[in-house]
């Protein structure tokens, strides 16, 4: 554990984490970070963009974590539109990062894997550089544009390279990701640390169920997540036409939670194949009703493709089935399988007539939901809790301090060492 949290001075000891790609505290992951920092005597600072919606206060305190967001706007029109973004991305975060002034450690969060070159600025004033690998940079650019390993592979390769040789320590967010960190970024390997997301116990609660949720079918099949290219909500639209006309199921209604770029797609997809009647798109939804369509679905869905970034991720809707006690179909990826274990049944990978026949499977056999339900919440609130990851996430802070190949004393940020 970290033990002592305050500097030299008394002053609580500061920490300042970036984010890019949400704004906190819709990012989960990230707000569970802040509280456990807080929560063990830190000061914490988080620059973030504003949402559309919800955290759209230019500079807010939540729970005694102080907040900095910026206006973004999404990238759209290619790589041009990346540039701009992340361009606007990085000037925003430079500015507030002299607002907040000295910290003793920086955390960034990618992706993009470009938050390094405003934490190298603060480490030449002493702070610690902690990288917090959401996402496999490289893995996703072949996994979402489909352009193979082009100059922009190459470059996004070096971002991450460059990260790596930056950071004091790295946060990996499964045992996948910390092998890429050792193998390809050179770490180690007492410099990455697993840090799991895992979803909060308290706010994930089951309420009664509400038939009226399933439309007047005997059956509620529920999607919860991000709709984006890699997300595979087209797998599991055309899953569900399979299931109506090869299976001859139509005792179902689903539901779709959740927004991102292919929400228009997806909808127009759905229309296409005949479901409209049969699918609900809600976008985003307050965590309430998130809660009481999770309570009521008799089977989830988790159909991410195989792909080179999502066999090797950590899908958080399927940590948040299981908190909720849900069945799970996926498709056959490696840490769906170190996550999910036998609260899942697994189609093989990318096939979308065997994740409507495992549907249909699950469907008829309501006393194995009923026991995959349980060990999915038995392994929540054990190998997988969060308080595993926040036993990790301050070991992996006490490490950065006392590394001694960081230039500054972590006692007294914005000092430069003495020569």
């Amino acid at each position: 554990m970290l033990g002592d949290t305050t500097s030299r001075g008394g002053r609580a000891r500061r920490a300042l984490i970036l984010v890019e790609n949400l704004s906190v505290p819709f990012d989960r992951r990230v707000w569970q970070e802040c509280t456990t920092l807080r929560d063990a005597g830190w000061e914490v600072h988080v620059i973030c963009p504003r949402g559309s919606k919800r955290d759209t206060e230019a500079e807010t305190e939540i729970d005694g974590v102080r907040i900095h967001r910026y206006p973004l706007q999404a990238a759209t029109g290619g790589p041009a539109g990346y540039l701009r973004e992340y361009g606007a991305a990085l000037w925003h975060t430079v500015r507030l990062a002299r607002k907040v002034g000295p910290v003793h450690v920086v955390h960034a969060c990618n992706p993009p894997d470009l938050l390094f070159l405003p934490a190298l600025l603060m480490k030449r004033r002493g702070a610690r550089f902690v990288f917090d690998q959401h996402d496999l940079v490289p893995e996703l650019y072949l996994s979402r544009f489909d352009r193979g390993k082009d100059l922009l592979y190459r470059a996004v390769c070096a971002l991450e390279r460059w990260t790596y040789r930056a950071a004091d320590v790295v946060l990996a967010t499964n045992e996948s990701y910390r092998d890429v960190a050792l193998r390809r970024g050179g770490r180690r390997p007492e410099d990455v640390f697993v840090v799991r997301s895992a979803p909060d116990t308290d706010r994930f609660q089951p309420v009664p169920p509400e038939p009226e949720l399933k439309r007047g079918k005997p059956h509620l099949l529920c999607y919860l997540g991000v709709m984006g290219p890699q997300d595979g909500v087209d797998y599991a639209l055309r899953a569900l036409a399979k299931l109506r006309d090869e299976l001859g199921r139509t005792d179902w209604h689903a539901v779709f939670v959740g927004g991102g770029d292919t929400f228009d797609a997806m909808v127009e997809l759905s229309r296409q194949l005949g479901l409209s009647e049969q699918v609900q798109f809600t976008g985003r939804v307050p965590d309430a009703d998130l809660v009481r369509y999770l309570s009521t679905a008799d089977v989830c869905l988790s159909p991410d493709p195989r792909n080179p970034l999502n066999d090797v991720s950590t899908m958080n809707k399927v940590l948040e089935y299981m908190v909720m006690g849900r069945p799970i179909v996926s498709f056959d990826l490696r840490e769906a399988r170190v996550s999910a274990g036998d609260a899942a049944v697994y189609a093989p990978a990318n096939d979308e007539s065997e994740f409507a026949r495992l549907i249909a499977q699950l469907l008829d056999d309501p006393e194995k939901r009923t026991l995959m339900g349980k060990i999915g919440q038995e392994r929540i609130n054990g190998p997988l809790s969060w308080r595993n990851s926040q036993r990790s996430l301050l070991d992996a802070y006490a490490a950065a301090c006392r590394d001694p190949r960081s230039s500054g004393s972590p006692d007294q940020p914005g000092r430069r060492p003495r020569r």
